[in-house]
């Protein structure tokens, strides 16, 4: 664990520059506009939203294309009832099956359907072609490595390795 010495707290006192907080709101602008771009794309090339895509997504790659309701929810990072009200649309259309659980009556198994599966298939090759259309076709290799090590550095910052932090007491 960090010891909060003379570094940390003088980092943590320190303002954002005007310059660091143009280069945040350039990233939720761009992202969120890469989100409204590719869901748009995603909704009318397969008539599913990106929400939809996300918890097949999820079902195609679990364990026989199906997950407990609450191993959904924590896969998505959704809050379970905002994944009731989904899945109830989603069962509506057949791409999601609910079952009783049968290791326990307390919660559903979400299972993907097999019209769910060609769906998300169907899906899949325009989707990965507007991913490279509007995102990586606007990034040089260099641009992709620093791209990496960024994220990674946001990744190792937001979820630290506790074993590496004891190495620093």
């Amino acid at each position: 664990m960090s010891d909060g010495g003379p570094a940390t707290s003088a980092a943590a006192r320190r303002r954002m520059s005007v310059e660091e907080l143009a280069i945040w709101r350039t990233l939720v602008d761009t992202t969120a506009e890469l989100r409204r771009i590719l869901g748009a794309e995603l909704l009318r090339d397969s008539g599913l939203s990106p929400a939809d895509y996300h918890v097949l997504l999820a079902l195609s790659e679990a364990e026989d294309r199906r997950l407990r309701s609450s191993e959904l929810a924590a896969t998505i990072d959704w809050e379970r009832s905002r994944l009731s009200h989904h899945l109830k649309r989603m069962e509506g259309r057949h791409l999601i099956r609910r079952d009783e659980c049968p290791t326990d009556n307390r919660g559903a198994e979400v299972s993907l359907t097999d019209d769910g599966a060609r769906m998300f298939r169907s899906a899949t090759a325009p989707h990965a072609r507007a991913i490279k259309k509007h995102f990586a076709d606007a990034l040089t290799p260099e641009q992709f490595e620093a791209l990496a090590g960024i994220l990674t550095a946001l990744q190792n910052h937001l979820h630290p390795d506790p074993a590496a932090e004891d190495l620093h007491d």
